[in-house]
């Protein structure tokens, strides 16, 4: 399948009623677009990261009553899942689109990037672009620009990154649903390749 973009009937699905016809939504609408990112996103992804990066799109699978809020693909360098390392994202929630770096609250990995935030402070402040933004929590749709967040502010994420025990953290770009990129296979696919290039050094900086 070719990756055309997402479309508002994509954004609305994770408005349906009920987890039964919001995975029906999903599946059908979404997913097949998440997985056409996989393949076509990939072999960028394994060029930028020098090894071979996997796509895993989510499923959902222990959700029984409560109806997922958002979804998403990651990619790692680990055929069997994503979770444990640190990874990228591109997915949605009803209101945006996110393309993200992660480093949650199953990776080992949390204290290598906590304490790299912590020595390179003033460099990360730096080289993250302004209109990127953080966020500890996946499941909050909100965060912090990264033009509005402190040196302090960082170090404060990362010793709370390093000593909580489900602390997890995110960095990378929002594009709001009405965004005519969202519309554009080829131009949000460049714009998705330009975010991970700009979040390459978080993500190495974490193992």
């Amino acid at each position: 399948m070719t990756f055309n973009g997402f479309t508002e009937q994509d954004f609305d699905s994770l408005t349906v009623p009920g987890l039964e016809p919001r995975m029906e939504a999903i599946i059908s609408r979404v997913r097949p677009k998440l997985e056409a990112l996989g393949g076509a996103l990939s072999p960028y992804l394994s060029v930028l990261c020098g090894e071979d990066m996997f796509p895993h799109v989510a499923k959902h699978a222990r959700r029984k009553v409560n109806p997922p809020i958002d979804t998403w693909i990651a990619w790692a360098s680990s055929k069997r899942g994503y979770k444990a390392l640190p990874h990228f994202e591109v997915g949605m929630f009803s209101t945006h689109l996110f393309i993200i770096f992660a480093v949650i609250y199953e990776s080992p990995n949390k204290a290598v990037f906590a304490d790299y935030v912590q020595k390179h402070t003033a460099k990360i402040k730096k080289a993250v672009p302004g209109e990127f933004y953080w966020s500890m929590d996946h499941m909050d749709p909100g965060g912090k620009l990264h033009t509005d967040t402190s040196s302090q502010a960082l170090k404060d994420m990362a010793e709370k990154l390093k000593t909580v025990k489900k602390a997890e953290i995110m960095c990378g770009l929002r594009i709001e649903r009405d965004d005519p990129i969202l519309r554009d296979g080829e131009k949000l696919t460049a714009k998705i390749e330009e975010t991970f290039g700009s979040l390459l050094p978080l993500y190495q900086a974490s193992f």
